[in-house]
């Protein structure tokens, strides 16, 4: 059976249905991915390999784990991503005994992080295909957490050549997958966009208000 997505996209489509911790059969994600069971064991055991926190097996289902955080440290939303991007950068970014140590850091952090209902990201593993080019997203953290902050419309340009103005609302982490939560003024409705999926990013004049329909609230009410 052939899949209408490629593998890239399906995998991350999977992580979105997952998110919602409930259990999900093998034989449904196949049908809603219009893919064999076959395509959906192999992409379960991928995600599992890059780090995804999920459980479950064939014949029973699949479901995320719960968020996690890191005792006996009370981290920050924005302490605890930090610890996973420096990781990320050195562990993708250097050779030898750095990237060994970043790695050997990485399995000590996995192995004491109990699960908790909070937090962010999931697993502190180092991706493996397909989500080994999510580093591209770093540079732009920190200039989305500003327009987030001060309410800084901004020009998206994605990798499929699509611009659009946005107003940013809320940066998400999840199974090595950063998002940005905007209401999309050029097609006036709200959006997911991959952050390691932005070519370019720039500052529009202006900021905006909040208004009844595109909000942060109304976001998360239909995200």
């Amino acid at each position: 059976m052939a899949s209408s997505q490629n593998r890239t996209d399906r995998l991350y489509a999977l992580m979105e249905i997952l998110k919602d911790g409930g259990l999900h059969r093998a034989e449904d994600l196949a049908a809603s991915m219009h893919v064999s069971l076959r395509t959906i064991y192999r992409d379960m055991q991928t995600l599992a390999n890059s780090g995804v926190a999920i459980e479950g097996e064939r014949g029973t289902g699949y479901r995320a784990k719960a968020v996690l955080t890191l005792p006996p440290l009370n981290l920050t939303e924005e302490e605890l991503e930090a610890l996973h991007i420096g990781l990320e950068v050195v562990g993708t970014g250097m050779e030898g005994p750095l990237q060994a140590a970043a790695e050997s850091l990485s399995a000590k952090i996995d192995a004491v992080l109990p699960e908790e209902i909070g937090g962010v990201a999931q697993g502190f593993g180092f991706a493996a295909y397909p989500f080994a080019e999510t580093t591209q997203a770093l540079r732009h953290l920190e200039p989305l957490r500003t327009a987030i902050r001060s309410k800084q419309k901004l020009r998206v340009a994605g990798a499929d050549g699509v611009t659009r103005d946005v107003r940013p609302l809320k940066l998400d982490y999840w199974g090595r997958v950063w998002t940005l939560g905007v209401w999309d003024e050029t097609h006036g409705g709200f959006a997911k966009i991959r952050v390691d999926q932005m070519n370019d990013l720039s500052v529009l004049p202006g900021l905006f208000v909040e208004e009844p329909g595109k909000s942060l609230k109304d976001f998360l009410v239909q995200a």
